[in-house]
Formats: structure tokens, C-alpha cells, sequence
């Protein structure tokens, strides 16, 4: 006997991304003539379909995800409140953030001696190797954080192809840095662009909304926080502060 076709929608569980949705939403065709995956919230609906919560469960977690059948809800458990452990969730940027520091006063010290260290040095050596760092992970995938970057950044929302010019954009910023090229204008690109950049990060912040930082492209899950903030107008002002004293 053949069950007759319903519409259901199942609760999933690690999305972190657009190309988490798309992932799933291709294998879902299969089970359905109509699939709509979202990542706020975290489900999917499956529109006429026939397939049974135990065919999809199957699917799903074949692509490395977690699913929770909604439409019967004595069945979902009741979940723990999640608690995001700092120092484990931001490890990465955090000793990327501590290498570039380092590095920048070891350069220094090695050009020059102890004595030669400034802060204003320390500062271009620093948003350097920020800017190079950072573009590398990006381009690792340039196509997924394209797509998770349209999440929250104004501008790549309306202009997708925006995503795919700005890993490009910071590599420039971080070789102008290193090789002290055209000074004040780099730092005032660096202030446009991160600041308009950190205008759709406090704005996804602000709202709540639960979706993946694409500060390190994809290859690390950093979800969407203060900390995020930080780093964008972080940039802005030491961009700023260099302003200043050129």
C-alpha cells in the first residue's frame, strides 16, 4: 500500500551555511516535486511527498546532518539548551589573531632591533597579515563563501557576484599593507570596506539571526557574534588610528 502525498516539514539539526541548504535541498528532490530547506529556521519541507520520516532520516544523515520529525511531535525530544564554549567555538581566529601579533613584532625586532618596534607598525604589519590570512581561507572555497557571505552582507545580497570580488579585495589590502603601498589610500579602502561590511554583521547580530560567519570562509563553523563585530570595526579603527598619524 502506497502512503498518499502530504506536505511535512522536518526540524534538521548542522546547517551552518547557503551551501549546507543547497546540499541538502539537491538530495531532497528525489523524495519530493517540491523541496523548500532554510537555514532560520533550520528545516525542511517536503511538498506532496510520499516518502516516510524514516527514507528521509536516512537521506539526511548520509550528508553528514540531523533531522527531527516535526510533524510528530511526541516523537522529538526535548533538546538542552546549547552553550557555546568561547575559547573552543573561536580557537581559530583566536591563535590566528595571537600568530599575526607575534609576527608582527618579530618583524620588526628582526629588521630593526627591540628598539624599532611602534605601534603604528605593529598595526600595518598586523591588518597585513589579517588581510592575506583571511582572503586565503576564503579562497579555499571562494563559491561557499559567496554563498554564506549573502547571508548578511548588504551588498551581497543584492549583488551576489560581490562575494566572489572580496576575498580578491582583501589580498589587495593585505599586500598594500606589507609593502606600505599608497598609504593613505589603503587605509581609507580598509574603512569603507569593513565598515560598510560591519553594518550587515551588527545588523545579523542584532536580529538574532542564526547563521555562519564567513570571516574565515567555510573551512571553520564561527558562528555570527559580538565577536564578529569586533573584528570588522577592530579593523576600521586601527585603519583609522593609522589615518591619523600618516
Amino acid at each position: 500500500m502506497t502512503d498518499s502525498p502530504r506536505t511535512v516539514t522536518y526540524a534538521l539539526t548542522g546547517l551552518h551555511c547557503g551551501a549546507c541548504v543547497k546540499k541538502v535541498d539537491a538530495a531532497l528532490q528525489a523524495l519530493a516535486p517540491h523541496v523548500e530547506v532554510s537555514l532560520n529556521p533550520m528545516q525542511a519541507t517536503l511538498i506532496d511527498t510520499t516518502a516516510s520520516f524514516e527514507t528521509v532520516r536516512q537521506m539526511i544523515e548520509r550528508l553528514g546532518y540531523g533531522i527531527s520529525p516535526s510533524e510528530h511531535p511526541a516523537l522529538v525530544k526535548q533538546s538542552e539548551p546549547f552553550k557555546v564554549n568561547f575559547l573552543s567555538v573561536y580557537r581559530p581566529l583566536l591563535l590566528i589573531s595571537a600568530y599575526l601579533m607575534a609576527g608582527s613584532l618579530f618583524i620588526q625586532i628582526g629588521i630593526a632591533g627591540p628598539h624599532a618596534v611602534s605601534a603604528m607598525e605593529t598595526m600595518r604589519y598586523f591588518m597585513a597579515g589579517f588581510f592575506l590570512v583571511f582572503s586565503f581561507f576564503k579562497l579555499l572555497d571562494i563559491q561557499a563563501f559567496a554563498t554564506a557571505y549573502a547571508r548578511y552582507d548588504l551588498l551581497a545580497m543584492r549583488w551576489p557576484s560581490w562575494g566572489l570580488i572580496y576575498p580578491f579585495l582583501e589580498l589587495a589590502l593585505g599586500v598594500a599593507y606589507l609593502t606600505n603601498f599608497n598609504p593613505l589610500l589603503t587605509y581609507w579602502l580598509t574603512i569603507g570596506i569593513m565598515g560598510f561590511s560591519a553594518i550587515g554583521v551588527i545588523q545579523a547580530v542584532a536580529s538574532r539571526t542564526q547563521i555562519q560567519c564567513a570571516c574565515l570562509g567555510t573551512v571553520f563553523k564561527l558562528p555570527m557574534s559580538t565577536v564578529t563585530i569586533i573584528e570588522d570595526v577592530g579593523m576600521v579603527l586601527m585603519a583609522a588610528a593609522m589615518l591619523l598619524f600618516i
